[in-house]
């Protein structure tokens, strides 16, 4: 609703974690999730603090500020939330 960006670094510390090279093993999980399900990446939205943009192992960013653009208009309200057993579901590691 904010319509804004974080980077690794600043979501690893709101999780209490040591760096932001912590941050692939959650956000790996969210983005197939995501893909699976036909919903806009919402890793379009966790960026790099030096260059503003996505990590290069988000493979399914097309174009980062056209989905960053479709995770903001997307109704993420009107999709059952995931459960946990989903996320290990989707990992692709």
């Amino acid at each position: 609703m904010e319509r804004r960006s974080f980077t690794y670094g600043g979501i690893a510390k709101i999780l209490g974690f040591s760096g932001a090279g912590t941050m692939a093993q959650f956000l790996g999980p969210i983005m197939w999730i995501c893909e699976d399900n036909d919903w806009p990446p919402l890793t379009a939205l966790v960026v790099n603090k030096g260059s503003g943009l996505p990590g290069d192992g988000l493979s399914t960013l097309e174009e980062v500020n056209e989905d960053r653009e479709a995770v903001f208009s997307f109704n993420w309200f009107g999709v059952e939330p995931p459960q946990s057993t989903d996320f290990s579901e989707a990992d692709r590691q």
